[in-house]
């Protein structure tokens, strides 16, 4: 495995990780309606983003090598 291959797993195992932590968030939010839950899940949406667009940015810089 190339290490351009196990970046992009990496940012891709990220992505999946941020996404569980929203949906985790959003759980305890609406057992417990704490603010911190809502941020928490505003936090790894943004996250999530970041990381989708980062590793396409990557990917289409490394594809010519």
């Amino acid at each position: 495995m190339s290490l351009r291959a196990f970046h992009l797993l990496f940012v891709t195992m990220s992505v999946i990780l941020a996404a569980f932590v929203a949906a985790w968030a959003v759980e305890q939010y609406q057992l417990e309606h704490e603010t911190q839950y809502l941020v928490t899940c505003v936090a790894a949406i943004i996250t999530s983003g970041a990381l989708v667009a980062y590793g396409a940015l990557f990917q289409r810089k490394t594809r010519n090598l």
